[in-house]
């Protein structure tokens, strides 16, 4: 359904010889936010975020010259300058938020004018904020060229030639009337499909995103390149400073820009707020929700600290992970204590919102309230017994209408159990098997499937243990729950890449948690199981291995889409000699650990 269907309100904007075609959505006495479109696109690539910021902001839309229902500039040479791109914004500005600054978002080329309208003296006042999305300032990345041409460093030189391959179709679009003849002919028939293909997109509908006016857009848009690009890269600015807040969104799978292109940024924009998104280019159609919450979320800080006379406070986190998380839903069972809990606590700290699950009611709710305290963005407690396929299944779907679907699934619950195969009994199996094994199973199911069903990716965690490296006869079941595990998460981790799901397995050591307290040991006496649990508790205390490394290590997992985590120096150990000395494994797994 199409935006003016929806009761957008369209008017046209005559600037420079030309008209723009402007929607306009929501009440216009609330704060103006301008999302800026990039190439090929027209503004219908924004509907799905308009659509989620209608009813907290008035949003404008328009056609950059020469895109959608906007008239192109005649002749086409030299009627794309940033400077001419500037009239039309102030134009439009001017007209749909006379009396206020304006929240300017651009993604792509949508992005790299808005560097320009943020960093000229005459937009000073007309703009309070600025959202830039895949798109750098071509003054910016100027300097970054310059820079790294004078001193090539191995690091440099290997930059250079990353971003200098990824801007493959800036060379193609400067070629003459090729790139014209391909949008008008076949590559403008399939470009719709291959888009789909390529970044996951939701379906197409006629009414919706690309238009047909497509190879038109993409023929005119090939201007922008070849009125801006060589002249800018060659005599950059060196007065491009941004005179408002900037939030900078980076994906980290976009197959255009390198990430690095933004290391030098603060030099250039002090008021910068980073955040990083795992996507690909097109984000305004692969991750609407979250690109709606953290413009949200960024300009009503600006507001508030405008209205206010005071600096803006932006809910980022803190620490190394803040720009990844920030924002994000991650979901972490066996939360109320221990690894999950220490987990819960990290993620707060970055700033995501936590759904701590345990079966333990009481102790998910203390980890809630405690992760709010540690800067969640917001925290929830769940109770559910993650070895009850039907109550995961409930869960799953009661998380998915209230908070939304998971970005990080964590699946952290489970039992400590030790003996020997011939003492355990069928029983103490299942116990093992159900919570250890199975319970991972239903948590990758059920949210692993909503994550697949959104098509915008994500990340599952999978706690094992260090027992999956060493067989050892005092730990038959729960080494083999574990590394079941382990085997899931590889398999799981090559049936989802090619939808953008990331899986990590973790494997810590001797760590010092509860689970000993309340460990079975099979075939023994209450009195000695009590014994035991409390010697054990001892023994790991005084190795005291703290669960936040643990947490630590799945934060990093997550970021660096890492597969296997061993987690403390005996789990590394472990790994190395089942992977060149498993003979020597074998006879240490004779030993008897008696305690």
């Amino acid at each position: 359904m199409s935006l003016e269907s929806e009761g957008a309100r369209e008017r046209r904007i005559t600037t420079g010889g030309i008209e723009l075609c402007v929607l306009e959505l929501g009440d216009p006495t609330d704060p103006t936010v301008v999302l800026l479109h990039g190439y090929p696109d027209s503004k219908e690539v924004w509907s799905e975020v308009a659509r989620r910021l209608r009813d907290r902001f008035h949003v404008v839309l328009y056609d950059v010259r020469g895109h959608g229902r906007s008239t192109a500039p005649r002749p086409l040479r030299g009627g794309f300058t940033l400077e001419k791109l500037t009239d039309d914004f102030l134009a439009v500005v001017d007209t749909v938020s006379p009396d206020a600054p304006v929240h300017l978002v651009g993604h792509d080329w949508g992005s790299v004018q808005g560097w320009e309208f943020v960093t000229v003296e005459r937009t000073e006042g007309r703009v309070a904020s600025f959202t830039s999305i895949s798109g750098p300032s071509l003054d910016h990345f100027g300097h970054w060229l310059k820079e790294r041409a004078a001193r090539p460093t191995p690091r440099r030189t290997l930059q250079l030639l990353g971003q200098g391959a990824r801007s493959w179709y800036v060379y193609a679009l400067h070629t003459p009337a090729l790139p014209e003849a391909a949008w008008r002919g076949p590559l403008g028939k399939r470009w719709p499909k291959l888009l789909e293909r390529l970044e996951t997109l939701p379906p197409q509908t006629p009414a919706g995103y690309p238009t047909p006016s497509l190879p038109d857009d993409a023929a005119h848009g090939a201007w922008l390149y070849r009125d801006n690009v060589r002249t800018r890269l060659r005599r950059p600015r060196t007065d491009a400073h941004a005179h408002v807040p900037v939030q900078l969104i980076t994906p980290t799978g976009d197959p255009y820009l390198s990430e690095r292109l933004y290391d030098d940024l603060e030099r250039w924009a002090p008021r910068l707020v980073r955040r990083t998104l795992t996507a690909g280019h097109w984000v305004p159609r692969t991750r609407p929700d979250q690109l709606a919450a953290w413009i949200g979320e960024f300009v009503t800080a600006q507001e508030t600290a405008r209205h206010e006379g005071l600096p803006a406070r932006v809910p980022t986190g803190k620490g190394p992970y803040a720009h990844r998380f920030g924002g994000r839903l991650v979901l972490i069972t066996g939360a109320a204590s221990g690894i999950g809990r220490a987990t819960a606590f990290a993620f707060a700290e970055a700033g995501a919102r936590v759904v701590a699950v345990d079966r333990d009611a009481e102790g998910a709710v203390r980890t809630a309230e405690l992760a709010r305290l540690t800067g969640a963005r917001d925290a929830w407690a769940e109770c559910c017994d993650v070895s009850d396929e039907q109550a995961m299944e409930k869960l799953a779907a009661k998380v998915a209408a209230e908070y939304g679907v998971v970005d990080v699934l964590v699946n952290n619950a489970g039992i400590g159990f030790s003996g020997s195969f011939m003492a355990t009994s069928t029983e103490d199996w299942r116990k093992v098997l159900d919570v250890n094994l199975w319970g991972v199973i239903h948590g990758c199911r059920t949210f692993g499937r909503q994550m697949a069903e959104r098509g915008q990716g994500g990340h599952i965690v999978n706690t094992a243990s260090a027992a999956v490296f060493q067989p050892t006869k005092a730990l038959a079941a729960y080494a083999t729950s574990k590394a079941g595990v382990l085997m899931l998460s590889e398999c799981l981790r090559a049936e989802l890449a090619g939808q953008g799901i990331g899986v990590s397995a973790i494997c810590p050591g001797i760590v010092n948690t509860a689970i000993t307290a309340s460990a079975v040991f099979a075939g023994v006496p209450e009195e000695e199981q009590r014994r035991l649990q409390e010697k054990t508790t001892r023994l790991y205390g005084k190795r005291n291995y703290p669960p936040e490394k643990v947490a630590d290590a799945i934060l990093r997992a997550v970021a660096e889409d890492r597969p296997v985590v061993p987690v403390a120096p005996e789990a590394h150990g472990l790994r190395l000699i089942s992977r060149f000395a498993p003979r020597l494994g074998r006879r240490i797994a004779r030993i008897d650990p008696r305690l």
